[in-house]
């Protein structure tokens, strides 16, 4: 199955797009730019999704849903919102087809349908959601309002690459208004510890909380807070973003409320989101050379069992015993596949399991049952060992936990060796392109520093960490006084 997989070494955007294909999470459609997700990737979609969701929800959030077309001059109500996404907006202009004369069996547009206005195809949805939060608030009793929606939005891509960018995604926007600027500053960060929380617990990915630029801050927000993964290929993966946006949409929608002395004033905001780029991010942190690699707590199949047999008695012994094994294992919530396919020999199985990233497989044939065993193998490690059946249920949710453990610390041990310090852009230019990863230097705090090292170097500061400390420096670029490092890096 894997052989015919590019190696990461040969050729790592290659190995990505391949890999993403051949493990059935998803593929291009026949509409450009966008993709199909198939059943297997979804499965761990949802399962990203279930464990989002319930964190939500328990700080408090509801779902809801709001429209997927927003009219043009409510787009444009906030203005460096719209100026930020004006590029990438699809735009609905009519609303009816009819026969082509000339072209028999064609369809051409109805000059007589055009829209009176135009209707954007939301690239985010602040504007429909807080032109609908004016009629939601009156007083200080309706806040804080607490809203999340599970959604798909389009953003007019030039250049795609499965989950990573795509002219059409999936995912969770948050979007939340508050009485006070410290509670939406509050909010802001705690749901960036959601998803820092969420990327390390369950994706077994480590992040560094941060502060985005004035220059790489959301359109029409007053600080972003982000989340900074490292891919194995030393580029840097922005895996969430949580956005203050002090009161800026409130005055755009007249978003207002009566304090506790009757008093009006316009409400604190908030947004915050994450995407199907997430699966990008867990195909390239644990992945390697014979296909997937998949955290337990995020693979749709824990467990798979092969059985290895001659004759159809053999494979209703194994069968039994397995079916003891399967028992046991869901009684300890652990998901299992029995892989009785009888198209396919082991050795296929073997490797699809592989290609597909299961983190356990076991193997059972005749001689297991008479010693009373099972052949347990680690996807992440490519390790084997012959384990008693005594107890095996046990072992197999033990060895779950420590697979989810040992993929953070790998991935963990990889970003700290790859956070390099230098005072010098010479030290800068030769650390971003013989070793990659973050690379930690001093800058002057100016837009057109920043935008010049991205020039020359296509780096990018990622964040400001919020761990950093003050340290008095020199810019590695100009030279001029600044008191802490920041974080650069090419990107995704």
């Amino acid at each position: 199955m894997s052989k015919n997989l590019t190696t990461r070494s040969e050729d790592y955007s290659k190995w990505y797009n391949e890999l993403v294909v051949k493990a059935d999470l998803a593929e291009n459609s026949g509409v450009r730019g966008c993709m199909v997700i198939k059943p297997y990737g979804y499965a761990i979609w949802e399962k990203m999704q279930a464990e989002l969701d319930r964190k939500f929800k328990e700080t408090g959030h509801q779902n809801a849903y709001f429209p997927l077309f927003v009219p043009k001059s409510m787009f444009e109500a906030e203005e460096k919102n719209a100026e930020g996404f004006a590029k990438e907006c699809a735009i609905v202009t009519h609303y009816r087809l009819k026969n082509d004369p000339d072209k028999p069996g064609k369809l051409m547009v109805d000059p007589n349908a055009k829209l009176e206005e135009e209707l954007i195809v939301r690239p985010t949805s602040e504007a429909i959601i807080w032109s609908t939060y004016k009629g939601w608030v009156q007083s200080y009793r309706d806040l804080p309002l607490l809203i999340n929606q599970w959604a798909n939005v389009v953003r007019w891509e030039m250049r795609t690459r499965l989950f990573l960018r795509t002219a059409e995604f999936l995912w969770q926007e948050g979007h939340t208004a508050h009485a006070t600027r410290e509670e939406a500053v509050e909010e802001s960060e705690r749901m960036m510890n959601v998803y820092a929380d969420f990327a390390q617990d369950f994706m077994a990915i480590p992040v560094i909380k941060g502060l985005k630029t004035e220059t790489e801050r959301f359109a029409g927000a007053e600080e972003t807070y982000c989340i900074e993964a490292l891919m194995q290929d030393g580029k840097a993966l922005q895996a969430g973003t949580s956005h203050f946006l002090g009161q800026n949409f409130a005055k755009a929608f007249d978003v207002k409320f009566a304090n506790a002395e009757g008093k009006q004033e316009y409400v604190w905001g908030t947004s915050w989101g994450v995407s199907t780029r997430l699966m990008g991010a867990l195909v390239m942190t644990h992945s390697d050379d014979k296909g997937l690699v998949l955290p337990p707590n995020l693979a749709p199949i824990q467990v798979v069992i092969v059985p290895i047999y001659k004759t159809e008695e053999q494979l209703a012994a194994i069968s039994a015993e397995v079916g003891v094994l399967r028992a046991a294992l869901r009684k300890l919530n652990v998901s299992v596949k029995y892989d009785d396919r009888n198209t396919q020999k082991p050795g296929f199985k073997f490797a699809e399991w592989e290609l597909k990233g299961v983190p356990v497989r076991i193997a059972v044939g005749p001689k297991d049952l008479e010693n009373g065993t099972f052949e347990v193998a680690r996807r992440d490690t490519l390790t084997k060992e012959t384990v008693s059946k005594d107890g095996i249920s046990n072992y197999i949710a033990d060895l779950l936990e420590q697979i989810q453990t040992d993929l953070f610390n790998k991935a963990l041990d990889y970003r700290d060796t790859h956070i390099t310090e230098v005072n010098s852009f010479e030290e800068f230019k030769s650390v971003l392109n013989d070793k990659g990863g973050f690379v930690s230097a001093h800058w002057d705090g100016t837009a057109a520093t920043e935008e010049k090292i991205k020039d020359l170097t296509k780096a990018t500061i990622r964040c400001i960490a919020l761990d950093s400390v003050e340290e008095a420096g020199t810019c590695v670029f100009t030279g001029n006084v600044s008191n802490r490092r920041v974080l650069f890096a090419k990107a995704y």
